[in-house]
């Protein structure tokens, strides 16, 4: 029971509240809550390559994606690192454009002969930087967590459409993952495990051109789940 009771004053004085799901894993999966504990600090509290601020609109906009109410403490890390209601607009304005984008997605689905002369992609594309002019969201920043919101909302087709024009706008390619992993916490790894295989199919498709340390991941062979002849 100490060791429970030590777990909870521990999170409590560190982070200043304890979520109950904290309380479970110390009483029941003792191992999994410092395993638990060591993950969530690497994805949502140490600083990475993400500068602070740009991280934490990535997270408000993956978590206004996802419906997720509970993540308070990135709203008070946006101000504690400088972050604006202004800043905060744009940064839902362009969570609201990337959750829509199933109407773009749909035209080359569905109705692609009817419209030969619409560009999906680059209406998207296009709709995006103009809500965001005069903004002081900065573009990187706005990509980033479009990103992010298409991998949360498994949005597959808007996510390939921005990998490859955050290739074109010569993103750096470990930000684009820092961002997108982000997404694991409050959506789950299967979701990212679908983004990386859409970032895969780009890389391999050789519209884009990735460093070498992305290539080495497109080349590796025998990627993907396990298959299962059936009846077997």
């Amino acid at each position: 029971m100490e060791r429970v009771r030590e777990a909870m004053r521990s999170l409590r004085d560190a982070r200043g509240y304890v979520l109950p799901h904290r309380g479970l894993l110390a009483a029941a999966l003792p191992h999994l809550h410092e395993t638990y504990g060591a993950m969530y600090r690497a994805l949502t509290l140490e600083e990475g390559g993400l500068p602070p601020l740009q991280r934490e609109c990535v997270w408000l906009a993956i978590l206004a994606a996802c419906d997720e109410g509970v993540g308070t403490h990135h709203v008070a890390l946006f101000r504690e690192h400088g972050g604006s209601d202004d800043l905060a607009d744009a940064v839902f304005r362009q969570t609201g454009w990337a959750m829509g984008v199933e109407a773009h997605a749909f035209l080359p689905k569905a109705w692609a002969p009817l419209f030969p002369g619409l560009d999906a992609a680059r209406s998207y594309l296009d709709g995006a930087a103009a809500l965001n002019a005069g903004s002081p969201l900065p573009d990187a920043t706005a990509r980033l967590l479009r990103l992010s919101v298409h991998a949360a909302r498994g949005n597959l087709w808007g996510l390939r459409v921005e990998l490859e024009a955050s290739y074109a706008a010569r993103l750096e390619e470990r930000a684009m993952a820092e961002a997108m992993s982000l997404i694991i916490w409050p959506r789950g790894v299967n979701a990212f495990v679908r983004a990386a295989d859409i970032w895969l199919q780009l890389l391999r498709s050789g519209c884009v051109t990735p460093s070498p340390l992305f290539a080495a991941w497109a080349e590796a062979s025998g990627q993907g789940p396990l298959m299962l002849t059936p009846g077997a």
